[in-house]
């Protein structure tokens, strides 16, 4: 794991940005709110929050970044005005897609020999590895 981890990062931060999206300075961190966005269709600001684990303003400053490029859509709630919903705009849903199939495609290929428990038993090894790591990185105040 120790020679494993470090060579998944690096090819997921080398992964090619596509194109028509090379001039909006998008960074890993955008990565994986994209990719929330892409599978989920759209959320609020604060469940992309809660799912990213970072905090709801961190989450607003992205979205306001990518709004104002035109790649995210923000629009009210229509059963709350207080609530904004987000979204993937059309114009880049396509190269976004393209940019994270490559990924998912490799997981899903990966996933789909085993059973849900062994499904279970990868992720949980993964997010025991990653609670354990911040723990231990964690700088003393």
């Amino acid at each position: 794991m120790i020679l494993l981890m470090p060579r998944l990062m690096a090819r997921s931060k080398r992964m090619p940005i596509p194109p028509q999206l090379q001039d909006f300075a998008l960074t890993p961190r955008h990565l994986s709110l994209l990719a929330l966005l892409l599978y989920d269709e759209s959320a609020t600001i604060k469940e992309l929050a809660a799912q990213l684990q970072i905090a709801s303003t961190t989450v607003s400053l992205m979205v306001g970044d990518l709004s104002r490029q035109g790649i995210l859509e923000r629009r009210d709630d229509e059963r709350d005005r207080r609530r904004t919903i987000v979204t993937i705009a059309d114009a880049h849903r396509a190269a976004i897609e393209g940019w994270l199939a490559a990924g998912a495609d490799a997981w899903r290929t990966v996933f789909a020999p085993m059973s849900p428990a062994e499904r279970a038993l990868v992720i949980g090894a993964l997010l025991a590895y990653e609670r354990e790591s911040m723990i231990l990185t964690r700088q003393p105040d």
